[in-house]
């Protein structure tokens, strides 16, 4: 089966900075990987390539075999790092926009998330707290019956109690066909959900491991080795 997202020497340059250098790499299906790095390692430029938001200097990236576009958009379900949603908006609006944007959105599964995070749907985004914000966009972006998933920090801005509640719903509603990128700098948080591990600094993979690799050969948690990698 082919990966669900490839990458062929794959570099994005802005003007004199180069944010990605010539990465490969291949994400399969049926796993959650986390893209862990550094401030300006690259990994939200890596999610925007995959997202089609930007388009690569060189090399190629493929989502589902095809260059992200079209099917791309409808195979791959995003969470950027900021809020997008409009302020005046609430969240029942929110439910009905992307059940009106996207065919594979799950609206009985939004509703069960939102109601157990103790969501109103009648609440307004702008009388909400940063995090529960997020909480709303991470709703969204997980109810839908997606390929790919990619989460940009989907829990920097949540408190501690709703960590576990959100890491859950991510394992409990994506595809068994799909895969799940995280990228997060609370690695302690999200190694025990994670499958597989890539850390990447300065545009450039660095290492590419399972879980249970890391853990069964070098004896430490992911937490310890990135923090043994990426060491000031």
């Amino acid at each position: 089966m082919n990966p669900i997202l490839s990458c062929e020497q794959l570099t994005k340059t802005f003007g004199s900075k180069t944010a990605l250098a010539g990465v490969d790499l291949n994400i399969e299906r049926g796993r959650i990987v986390g893209l862990l790095g550094p401030n300006g390692s690259g990994k939200t430029t890596l999610m925007k390539l995959a997202n089609g938001l930007i388009t690569p200097t060189s090399g190629r990236l493929l989502i589902d075999g095809e260059a992200p576009g079209t099917h791309s958009k409808a195979v791959v379900s995003y969470l950027p790092e900021v809020t997008y949603l409009a302020d005046w908006m609430r969240t029942s609006d929110v439910l009905e926009f992307f059940r009106d944007f996207y065919k594979d959105f799950d609206m009985e599964r939004a509703l069960s998330m939102l109601k157990n995070l103790g969501i109103g749907l009648r609440e307004p985004l702008r009388s909400m707290s940063k995090g529960t914000r997020e909480k709303v966009q991470l709703i969204l972006v997980m109810a839908r019956r997606a390929s790919l998933y990619l989460l940009d920090e989907p829990i920097g801005g949540v408190d501690p109690a709703a960590r576990d509640y959100i890491l859950s719903t991510i394992i409990g509603n994506y595809e068994p066909q799909s895969a799940v990128v995280i990228s997060t700098h609370l690695i302690s948080d999200v190694e025990k959900v994670l499958d597989d591990v890539v850390f990447i600094n300065n545009g450039k993979i660095v290492l590419s491991s399972t879980v249970d690799e890391i853990r069964e050969v070098k004896g430490m948690s992911v937490d310890a080795l990135f923090r043994e990698v990426f060491r000031c």
